[in-house]
């Protein structure tokens, strides 16, 4: 969405978890959720992958049969998938949809799921596999030549990507920037960095020569404070058994932006900025919730801090995100000189 040129964002939702899915009903919830996301304006949707999902390609492709223009976001991990297989699946989907697929670039998981792998490699190294992936990916998407690395950990030699993909539909990168290990990869790629955030009044603006970068954010916003609290409350009221596993979950974790999270106090009751979801273990990000002017106001300084992406959660229905960008588009407005 774009109110001026110097103040615009691309904002994504985020595709139902398969984990926690009925199996009769899941196509219709992934259909309903690309509907509602294209009919309200986001540039592409957010689609899970971890041992635990179905297929992330897969679901991808029955979120293009039901969408003209949405695109997917597609998780993808090294661990599942060789870099050619990837730049082919982007390929492909861009021959026979003209669509354009974004990449979001996992570097670790779930501790279970990496060592259920046999994947023992330190955080900070993952990245480094993440790197060299990810740009192996970008050289077989670009060149028009065949295409040769010896590198530490992937190697091919004179491999052509065919069909070859149009320049126009290049995918995006996004690479989670909330350790510096991951916001070196970005950099490096060239990849947008997503981070959770904090409250924006806590945030650094972001370094003009460093990557673009992004956050995400739940959003419940409504035309009065109150109501907007009395949905969020009704929508993720506080669960015992959900914050123990929230507790188990952070003591395995390696991930910076996992215990960056876990470890802030209790938010200030004047804040938008909201942690029960995340700290009840009902989803992995923080929330925004209050009025379109409040929300506005918190967007409103990501975005002058530098943040040109949004990533939003799940999206309950088409209703909540028609008042995620009514706030989104106050937030927005250019600044009264």
């Amino acid at each position: 969405m774009n109110t001026s040129p110097d103040r615009q964002i691309d904002v994504f939702s985020t595709c139902p978890p398969s984990s926690t899915a009925d199996s009769h009903t899941y196509l219709r919830q992934v259909v309903d959720a690309a509907e509602w996301s294209e009919r309200a304006g986001c540039k592409g949707i957010l689609v899970y992958s971890d041992n635990s999902q179905l297929d992330a390609w897969t679901v991808s492709h029955a979120i293009l049969q039901h969408t003209a223009a949405l695109c997917p976001l597609v998780a993808v991990q090294p661990l599942y998938m060789h870099p050619y297989a990837v730049a082919k699946a982007v390929a492909s989907i861009a021959a026979l949809s003209t669509r354009q697929v974004y990449l979001n670039m996992v570097a670790g998981g779930f501790k279970n799921d990496l060592l259920a792998l046999h994947d023992t490699t330190p955080h900070d190294r993952r990245y480094d596999r993440l790197t060299e992936y990810t740009m192996l990916i970008r050289s077989l998407l670009e060149s028009d030549r065949p295409v040769s690395v010896n590198g530490e950990f992937y190697q091919v030699e004179n491999l052509r990507m065919t069909p070859a993909l149009d320049p126009r539909l290049l995918p995006g990168i996004f690479v989670s920037g909330s350790s510096d290990a991951g916001l070196a990869a970005a950099t490096r790629i060239g990849a947008t960095a997503i981070k959770y955030p904090k409250p924006a009044g806590e945030e650094e603006p972001f370094a003009a020569d460093g990557p673009s970068t992004g956050i995400r954010v739940g959003v419940i916003a409504r035309p009065d404070a109150d109501e907007a609290w009395r949905v969020a409350r009704a929508r993720f009221p506080e669960d015992r058994k959900g914050q123990i596993t929230r507790q188990l979950a952070t003591k395995v974790s390696d991930s910076v932006w996992h215990q960056q999270l876990a470890d802030r106090e209790t938010e200030r009751e004047d804040s938008p900025y909201w942690l029960v979801p995340f700290n009840n273990y009902k989803t992995m990000c923080p929330y925004l919730v209050g009025s379109y002017e409040q929300v506005a106001g918190e967007m409103s300084r990501y975005v002058a801090n530098g943040c040109r992406t949004v990533i939003l959660d799940v999206p309950p229905g088409f209703e909540e995100l028609e008042h995620t960008f009514a706030a989104f588009a106050m937030a927005l407005q250019p600044a009264v000189q």
